[in-house]
């Protein structure tokens, strides 16, 4: 659901159990431990780069132990193998792991100043085959209090490139969750979603020095279920510019029906 994070920082597009203030470790460092899981079955229409239209599941999962927090996901794609589907001749699986280290946790102290809570290590890992988007970034993550959001990530990261062998540009990352309406029953409606926008990308590597995504969702959550929509906007994905033989900047929607454990 996050995807591009689906940023990648503590729970894109997900639901937030409520914790208590994660930057206070002066008692007990497991005091703000949970997990979550949930199984996404989504359809993306016009994806970018490239305009695809497919079905994929994902196994969306984050928590908090101690000092480490994690958000990730791993998708699967083309569910029933068919010749005629968009992925029917890509990579099968991508998947994103991004663990953050607390940094208020490993010194002891509160590292908390104005709208920000606590600072992390952060780090995302993206795999995409050997076709795919293959990077592992590293750098400066945050929880920062926004007015009317509550609590978002932030992390700003430096991007290497598995496929180049090289250190290509930086990535700033931001996601949110908002719940806004709320129905008798206990089920609400919320707004989420991620920005992920890459900057200072190398010529030789890229044909646009930045680009990024921001996933707008509308969400329906109950306890056990969700039932959304997103509208993602691109801009020169992956640093690859826009042009009339290969699309990467626009829209695309994405559908999902979500089972939470």
């Amino acid at each position: 659901m996050r995807k591009s994070l689906v940023a990648l920082s503590v729970l894109a597009a997900t639901a937030l159990p409520t914790v208590v203030s994660a930057a206070d470790y002066s008692d007990d460092i497991h005091k703000n431990d949970y997990s979550w899981s949930q199984f996404n079955l989504m359809y993306a229409v016009d994806e970018l780069p490239g305009g695809s239209s497919h079905d994929y599941l994902e196994m969306e999962f984050g928590g908090r132990s101690g000092i480490f927090d994690l958000y990730g996901y791993v998708d699967v794609f083309n569910l029933t193998s068919d010749p005629d589907s968009d992925k029917a001749d890509a990579e099968k699986i991508f998947m994103k792991f991004a663990p953050r280290m607390s940094l208020d946790a490993v010194t002891g102290k509160d590292l908390s100043f104005g709208p920000v809570q606590e600072l992390y290590v952060a780090t995302l890992m993206e795999w995409g085959g050997n076709s795919g988007v293959n990077t592992q970034k590293i750098g400066l993550g945050s929880d920062i209090m926004v007015p009317w959001f509550g609590k978002m990530g932030l992390n700003l990261y430096g991007t290497y490139d598995s496929n180049k062998k090289d250190w290509n540009g930086y990535q700033i990352s931001t996601n949110w969750f908002k719940p806004f309406f709320f129905f008798d029953n206990g089920s609400f409606i919320s707004y989420q979603g991620y920005i992920d926008y890459q900057f200072a990308m190398e010529d030789e590597y890229a044909t646009a020095s930045s680009g990024g995504a921001m996933f707008n969702g509308i969400y329906w959550h109950s306890d056990r279920f969700a039932v959304g929509y997103g509208l993602k906007g691109y801009k020169d994905i992956y640093g690859i510019k826009d042009t009339s033989a290969f699309k990467s900047t626009g829209f695309g929607h994405y559908f999902d029906i979500t089972y939470k454990f």
